[in-house]
Parts: structure tokens; C-alpha cells; sequence
């Protein structure tokens, strides 16, 4: 969508948004109920397009809803006494709402409400990136490209409901830069985990962005400025200004850059760069995006974990790398409210050469983007696998760590011809040590995040611009999964080669029957490794 041509924005919103929905409801909600019948063949949308349709059994009501397009559905239609009848977005959201709730037993009124919120935040995201400069780095581009974004999430583009005018200034699919507000916060008020090594990069960071310090007897604690916006006349917030426990020192002279996840921000540097990671209390997808207390008090154990795996992988050989998250630091009085957790930058850990990109942008595509422009796009798959694939089994397997590797903690380098040639991996909330879960729980949760979300939404984009290739995208992964197992050994491969089903995360009813984000539920999908 960069430098669009004049588009209906409308049309293209309602497009963006009906795909992720029509994943949700048909993956969670419905079942094939095979092609269309030989009486239905050209219907309305004309005879090429029917022809490509695919038919499904709602499983709540048993109607019938046809959809085109594949892996990024459109153009839903339901089945009615007078022919195929098509669905505007108004009414695609009625439908899932009704076949929802015949389904669960469960009633919910806010879920349609996110969907819609979503769907007109890709109005107000679409009319801004058409008018925005895109960054020049290739990295930033990628964290900054999904304008879809998760695509089995019913309302991906959620911002709370709050109007445009709030958070479009930072929002990474418009472009957005903006500078951080800095505060000062009086030591004895000062809480975290890090040590010297968050002080030193908060004032690493201070002097990146060229920003104000603190007066003695303060410490520096930089803010997100819509987090303060949503936070600030809180009164634990507001007290601590008034009496002098809190300062606003002003913001940076310089901007930091919103990667996909939002909250989280990057600050590129010739010399070096960090992220940052801030609370930001909005509904984006299935959580409240606070860095809440219990993730806090344990991020620094997790990641010593994790950083100890992949220096016993470095010392193997292999380039795969750790974005480390070195600590946080909040106000006490606004533990939650006023956390910034510090994570390491690229540019220490991406081999000499490499152009790290977002894997989610990958899945997603993007103009640019390495594999569309592959020469040997088999070749490409291959050395993504290579990449990806062996430092979380490893992990698993020789350190009882589970990486939450799906397609936005995954990050790929590659060369100057865009091929694969390192993984990166973010994220210590998101990992999963043993013994704190099962075995079995933690292989579940290892083989959703990096075969279902991770590696099926590549081998799709793949199979979408290379359709002659589909037929080997599967065999490549079985060889992998075996070469790793020959090499090293881990007997849950044999049974995932083998099994019937893989599980796949179910959003929709996760948000629908008002889960917990963090409570992952999964619905069996047919397993395309097993031969």
C-alpha cells in the first residue's frame, strides 16, 4: 500500500479486515462442506471466481458460506433460498456474531464492537500511510509493513476504540516516528531488575535521542507519550507530579520508531541501537498491553535462561542470536502503569553484512520484500529453515526453553541476494521454561508458535507466488525436522511427522468467550508434514 494509487479506502479496509475474520471463523468455527455444486457454479461473482470458491459448513447454525481467495479469504457469501447472497463487512460481522453465539452458548456484545474498531482503524491507518514517507531502512520498513497484520486474529487493527487522532501519531503501519517524553523519577521511588546495565542503557538511550536529564537525586525514566496520555491524570500519577516524586523533564529532540507490536520501539543508531518496551494499557489483539508485575519479577530469570541456551548454540557454530531483554525500571507508585523494559539492539548481534527483517513482514509481503524476488525460491525456503528452525528445537531440547517463535518474535537476516543467513529471536515475556509447564504442554505451544504461526504463513506466501513450488514447501520441512533429529535427537519429532493434527491457537473463541489472552487454547488442524 506504499505510494498507493487512489484506491476506495472503504473497500480496501473492508478487504483487510474480512480476511483475518473469515481465518478465525472457518478455521474455529466452520468445516468444509466441499466444492460448489455444478447448479452453483457461476454465481454472482462470475465463473473464474466461483470456480476458485470453497464452500463451509457453519458449525452453529449449519449454513452454508462460501469464500474466495485461499489463504487470505474475500468476498464471503451465504448460502440462501434465492442463490449466494454477498456479505459486506456489517454483515459478515452479524454473522460470525450469530454463528458465535448458537456455537458457544456464550453471549458477547464488545467482541463485534473490537471487530468494527478494526476495521476503521485500517480506514484511518490506510488514508495516512498513503500520505507517509517510508523509513529508509529496510528494517524499519519491515517492522512497519503490516498493514493486515495477524492473520487468524478477528480484529487485528484494534486500538481500544479510541478516535484516530489518538494513537494514529504512533502507529507503525502510518509511518509514525515520534520522540519519547523523558521523566524524572525520584530514587527513592525508583523499582526494577537490571542493575548498571539498564542504567546504562536508558542513558545510552538518552543520548541517542538527544534527550533531557535528570537532576540529582532523580532517575531518568523514559515514557511512551500515548501511554502517559492514557496514565497521566491517574492519581497515583498525578500525585507523584504534584508533589515532586515525578518530573517532566520534556521530550527528546530526536524520534524513536514504532515496531509492529506498537509498545515496542526502536531506536536505529550508525554506531548502536536499542528497543524499548513500554506498557501501553489498549486492547491489541487478545491482551491489555501492560508489562504487567508477574511478567516483570520474572523477565530477568527467564532471560538469563534463554541467554544461557544460545551461548551453549554459539558455541556449536551457529549464528543464531538472542535479543536480550536486560531489565526494567518503573515508579513504584505505577509499577504496571510506568515500566520500560530495555532490550538489546540489532546491530551487536546481526552477522557482519545481514539485513535483519521481520518475519511477519515476510508472511505478510511487502514491496522489496526477499522472497518475491528470489532466484531460486525452493533455495530461499530451505536456508529459512535452516536458519529458523534448529535454535528452537535446540532449545527445547537441550534446555528446557520454549521461544515464543511466531512470525513478530522472529527475525531473519539476510544477504545482500536477500537470502536467509541468520535467525534472531525477542521476547523473554513471551518464552516458557520447563519444569513450569508439562512436557507435552510446552511441545504444543513450541509447534504452534513455529510451525503453524511461523513457518505455514511463509510456506503459504510462497505458495501463493510460486504456485509450482507448494507441492515441496512440506517435504523441506520434514527434511529439516529429520536432519535435526538425525544430527541430535529429540523423540517428539517422530510423532509430530506423524500425527494427524497440529494445534492452532483459536482466537476468535479466546476473545469471544472473554479468556485470558495468556490462556492459549487450540483446535486440531490437519497436519501437512505427515505424509
Amino acid at each position: 500500500m506504499d505510494r498507493m494509487e487512489p484506491v476506495d479506502l472503504n473497500a480496501a479496509a473492508d478487504a483487510y479486515a474480512a480476511a483475518p475474520l473469515l481465518n478465525c471463523l472457518l478455521r474455529e468455527a466452520a468445516e468444509p462442506a466441499g466444492p460448489t455444486g455444478p447448479d452453483e457454479a457461476a454465481g454472482p461473482t462470475g465463473p473464474d471466481e466461483a470456480a476458485a470458491a470453497a464452500v463451509h459448513r457453519l458449525r452453529g447454525s449449519g449454513r452454508l458460506l462460501r469464500v474466495h481467495g485461499g489463504r487470505r479469504p474475500v468476498g464471503p457469501e451465504l448460502r440462501t433460498a434465492n442463490g449466494w447472497h454477498p456479505l459486506g463487512h456489517t454483515e459478515l460481522v452479524k454473522l460470525v456474531s450469530d454463528e458465535l453465539g448458537r456455537f458457544t452458548g456464550v453471549a458477547n456484545d464488545e467482541l463485534p464492537v473490537e471487530i468494527t474498531d478494526s476495521r476503521d482503524a485500517l480506514v484511518a491507518l490506510l488514508a495516512a500511510r498513503a500520505a507517509a514517507e517510508p523509513p529508509a531502512d529496510p528494517y524499519l520498513l519491515s517492522e512497519q509493513s503490516l498493514v493486515m497484520g495477524h492473520p487468524h486474529h478477528p480484529a487485528p487493527k484494534a486500538r481500544g476504540g479510541a478516535p484516530a487522532g489518538s494513537w494514529l501519531p504512533y502507529a507503525p503501519e502510518a509511518h509514525a516516528r515520534f520522540p519519547l517524553v523523558f521523566l524524572g523519577l525520584r530514587e527513592d521511588q525508583s523499582a526494577g531488575e537490571g542493575g548498571p546495565a539498564v542504567t546504562e542503557a536508558i542513558e545510552s538511550l538518552a543520548d541517542l535521542l538527544d534527550a533531557p536529564r535528570a537532576p540529582a537525586g532523580y532517575a531518568l525514566l523514559p515514557a511512551h507519550p500515548w501511554q502517559l496520555d492514557l496514565v497521566g491524570d491517574r492519581p497515583a500519577v498525578r500525585e507523584a507530579f504534584a508533589d515532586g516524586r515525578l518530573l517532566r523533564l520534556g521530550e527528546s529532540r530526536r524520534p524513536a520508531w514504532p515496531t509492529a507490536s506498537i509498545r515496542t520501539l526502536h531506536i536505529p543508531d550508525p554506531a548502536a541501537d536499542l528497543f524499548v518496551k513500554f506498557s501501553l494499557d489498549v486492547r491489541i489483539t487478545n491482551d491489555v498491553r501492560r508489562l504487567w508485575r508477574h511478567d516483570l519479577l520474572k523477565v530477568r530469570r527467564t532471560d538469563a535462561a534463554v541467554e544461557a541456551g544460545f551461548a551453549a548454540l554459539r558455541a556449536t557454530g551457529s549464528d543464531a542470536a538472542w535479543l536480550a531483554d536486560r531489565g526494567y525500571r518503573t515508579a513504584a507508585f505505577a509499577f504496571e502503569e510506568l515500566a520500560v523494559l530495555v532490550r538489546d539492539g540489532l546491530r551487536a548481534h546481526t552477522v557482519p553484512g545481514a539485513t535483519p527483517l521481520l518475519a511477519a513482514a515476510l508472511a505478510e509481503g511487502y514491496p522489496g520484500s526477499p522472497p518475491a524476488g528470489a532466484a531460486d525460491p525452493l533455495a530461499w525456503w530451505r536456508a529459512y529453515l535452516r536458519q529458523v528452525v534448529p535454535p528452537v528445537l535446540e532449545l527445547f531440547a537441550r534446555h528446557g526453553v520454549v521461544l515464543e517463535a511466531h512470525l513478530q518474535n522472529t527475525v531473519i537476516a539476510v544477504d545482500a541476494s536477500g537470502m536467509p543467513v541468520q535467525a534472531l529471536f525477542r521476547d523473554a515475556e513471551g518464552v516458557k521454561l520447563l519444569p513450569d509447564l508439562s512436557r507435552t504442554q510446552a511441545w504444543e505451544r513450541l509447534v504452534y508458535c513455529l510451525v503453524v504461526n511461523n513457518l505455514a504463513e511463509i510456506a503459504g506466501a510462497l505458495a501463493d507466488r510460486y504456485p509450482a513450488l507448494s507441492p515441496l514447501l512440506w517435504p523441506a520441512v520434514r527434511e529439516e525436522l529429520l536432519r535435526y533429529e538425525s544430527l541430535r535427537g529429540l523423540p517428539e519429532i517422530a510423532a509430530l511427522l506423524t500425527a494427524p493434527a497440529l494445534p492452532a491457537k483459536t482466537n476468535l473463541l479466546l476473545r469471544w468467550t472473554r479468556a485470558d489472552g495468556a490462556d492459549a487454547r487450540y483446535r486440531p488442524l490437519p497436519n501437512p508434514l505427515r505424509t
